[in-house]
């Protein structure tokens, strides 16, 4: 599943193809998902090495540049030291020291840099990634807005202090997972139906499993714990004024720094697969009610189709499912259903991979009853 135009040139690697040398289901049946999770994470690793260039990795290095530009100092010690404490807003800024105001300055401008390329980089989750952001900023108020009013938050914990964090993480998930994460798995789902129907349900299983989201979904999940972390981490690292002299580890925000930085590489990685994915194909992420409002597809488009003779039109008892699947009926009349070949269900015998047209009489196989679109 190679869909970026700078790796088409190259022999394609299929999901479904790569394999694994240690299987945890051979000692626990229930630990499969872990085998996928591990298949998955093999597969990505290849086509990051394969599909990222210059221009990505000069993302990540810009990210990275900006995170430290914001929580380091470089030896000026306004960080470190605490700053004076007494000085708030405007003021505060007024009186920060010039390396220091400049290093801010300097952060805010790769930020915005960090943006842009995302947004030239990836085109199709632009969309999505001015969601997430506003989701990321959203936690990080949160927090600071929680610290602000507690800053020795979390001791003598109570609802109230939890009311702004509980409020932002709702908002937080609402973004990336009720849109963010449904609108590539239904345009994902829709790519699979349209690009990749075939009479053979052998073919069509195999295009959902290189289609596959679960690392992609289990990323987008980690990056949200990340988000929180390094957002209470470096709210935490600077809430307490003056500075205790007990030394601890949010003297300096190595928490915020780890975690902030694995964020980023996450965000990348969440930006790019859709976009390597789907890119050749789609000209934007969205979900299936955006894309029926937009007119792009009707309902009609997703439900089950039913076969049609090729010879002389007539309804046949085949029906190919919206997931781009056909079964058919047990020809011995026990109401048992499957894929054509397959063993039914009911009274185990083979079901028909052909049908005669109570119409016209003619036995064609079932693949021709349904129109096939060319597999992308």
């Amino acid at each position: 599943m190679t869909d970026e135009t700078e790796i088409r040139n190259q022999e394609p690697i299929r999901l479904s193809e790569i394999t694994i040398n240690y299987k945890f289901s051979e000692y626990n049946e229930r630990l499969d998902f872990l085998d996928k999770i591990m298949q998955e994470s093999k597969f990505h690793m290849k086509m990051i090495l394969r599909g990222w260039g210059a221009f990505e990795f000069s993302i990540f290095g810009v990210g990275v540049l900006a995170i430290f530009l914001g929580s380091w100092d470089l030896g000026i010690g306004e960080l470190k030291s605490g700053g004076d404490y007494n000085r708030v807003g405007t003021e505060g800024m007024l009186f920060l020291e010039d390396l220091s105001l400049i290093l801010s300055l300097l952060s805010i401008i790769a930020w915005i840099g960090f943006v842009i390329q995302l947004f030239i980089r990836f085109p199709i989750m632009r969309e999505n990634l001015v969601y997430m952001m506003i989701g990321m900023i959203a936690i990080q108020i949160g927090y600071i807005y929680t610290f602000a009013s507690n800053p020795n938050f979390p001791e003598n914990l109570d609802i109230g202090m939890l009311a702004p964090i509980i409020l932002v993480n709702l908002i937080f998930t609402f973004l990336v997972i009720f849109v963010v994460h449904k609108a590539v798995s239904e345009t994902r789902d829709v790519h699979v139906i349209e690009r990749h129907s075939h009479p053979d349900p052998r073919v069509v299983e195999t295009a959902w499993k290189d289609h596959s989201l679960r690392l992609w979904s289990l990323g987008l999940g980690i990056w949200m714990i990340m988000v929180n972390i390094f957002s209470w981490s470096s709210s935490k690292s600077i809430a307490l004024r003056p500075l205790s002299s007990e030394a601890t580890v949010f003297d300096f925000p190595w928490l915020y720094l780890i975690c902030s930085i694995l964020s980023i590489f996450l965000l990348i990685h969440i930006i790019w697969y859709p976009q390597f994915m789907l890119g050749a194909a789609e000209d934007r992420i969205q979900s299936v009610r955006a894309r029926e409002v937009s007119g792009e597809i009707s309902q009609q488009n997703l439900n089950d189709m039913q076969g049609i003779c090729p010879i002389c039109k007539e309804e046949t008892p085949a029906i190919q499912k919206a997931n781009g699947k056909i079964v058919v009926p047990c020809q011995y009349n026990c109401g048992g259903v499957g894929t054509p070949g397959s063993i039914c269900n009911v009274c185990e015998m083979t079901l028909p991979t052909r049908f005669d047209c109570t119409n016209c009489k003619s036995n064609t196989t079932i693949s021709s009853h349904f129109s096939r679109q060319d597999a992308w």
